[in-house]
């Protein structure tokens, strides 16, 4: 699922491409994608796109207002979800071609089965796309901000909040540190992958208690959490240059600990270990996190029962 630095940047290039332009045609490839009905999405064709930002993992598209002087009233509100991605393709002048010497490579077409649905400007066309059976990618329009504000989990913005305040959303409720940091309604933004990256940087467990840290492990989450943010938000504006984020994923090789099972620990050289759950995983090094603890997986550790190990150690044997 696109987290917080994906969808900064996913932000900053549609505020290059899009934003001070007007929106000439939208086509609903799946009807299922949209999930509201008042306003009606037609309403936004022919007005001029005036602001892109983001609450959580929705990016959001501020509109022309129905009357002069009346603000950016209407807001399209994008939420990829896990596999919904956005493209875009510029539009070829007539009579040239993409690609000729001396012009950027030509992207890759764009798969028809995989489009939800179409926005169209004089400069290119907007994708929204989901590599998915389940369909769970949406878009909604709202009118005003009061009803923008319904969307919105409520959760803090990470790098804005003060130590302080970070600490207050993650008591709020008494979650494990993983549990905490993902929640949208405690912290915006923070998904499975960067969570993962958050905890190893601070050496902290994920199943470790919110209520139970020290002054001095939030100290180290919160610096962990500003870092590790900044330092990818800057990576993939680096990796997409001028052009537009074409591949947006949650695994990324440069990564210390997610998606990096039994791969070695950039820190300490230990297995990376996992805890699978649902449809999802938690990846951790044991060495730098827990102590040496191996953090029991429900669906293994019931299986081997007393052979399952509990340390690293007991593992490298």
């Amino acid at each position: 699922m696109p987290e917080l630095p994906d969808i900064v940047v996913y932000a900053e290039a549609i505020d290059k491409y899009v934003v001070g332009k007007r929106l000439n045609q939208l086509r609903l490839v799946s009807p299922f994608v949209l999930r509201s009905v008042d306003p009606p999405l037609a309403s936004i064709t022919g007005r001029v796109v005036r602001g892109v930002h983001r609450i959580g993992k929705r990016i959001v598209l501020e509109f022309d207002g129905d009357a002069p002087g009346e603000g950016h009233d209407l807001f399209l509100v994008i939420h990829l979800m896990i596999a919904g991605r956005l493209r875009w393709r510029e539009k070829t002048p007539e009579g040239k071609r993409s690609g000729t010497r001396g012009e950027p490579k030509k992207p890759p077409a764009i798969s028809p089965r995989l489009i939800l649905a179409t926005f169209e400007f004089d400069t290119g066309t907007l994708f929204l796309t989901e590599a998915s059976s389940k369909k769970r990618a949406s878009i909604r329009l709202v009118r005003g901000r009061s009803a923008l504000g319904e969307v919105d989990p409520g959760g803090i913005e990470p790098l804005q909040a003060t130590r302080e305040e970070f600490r207050e959303a993650l008591v709020r409720e008494n979650h494990t540190l993983k549990r905490g940091l993902t929640s949208p309604r405690l912290v915006s933004g923070i998904g499975n992958a960067y969570s993962d990256e958050i905890l190893h940087a601070a050496r902290l467990s994920p199943l470790k208690l919110t209520r139970s840290l020290s002054d001095e492990e939030w100290a180290r989450l919160y610096d962990a959490t500003h870092d590790t943010l900044n330092r990818w938000v800057q990576r993939l504006r680096d990796e997409t240059g001028e052009g537009f984020p074409e591949k947006v994923t949650a695994f990324h090789d440069e990564m210390a600990v997610h998606g990096r099972f039994k791969h070695p620990c950039p820190v300490c050289g230990t297995p990376v270990q996992r805890i699978v759950y649902a449809d999802n995983e938690c990846n951790y090094c044991a060495r730098c996190q827990t102590g040496g603890r191996l953090l029991a997986d429900r669906s293994l550790s019931r299986l081997l029962k007393d052979d399952w190990p509990r340390s690293i150690d007991e593992v490298d044997q």
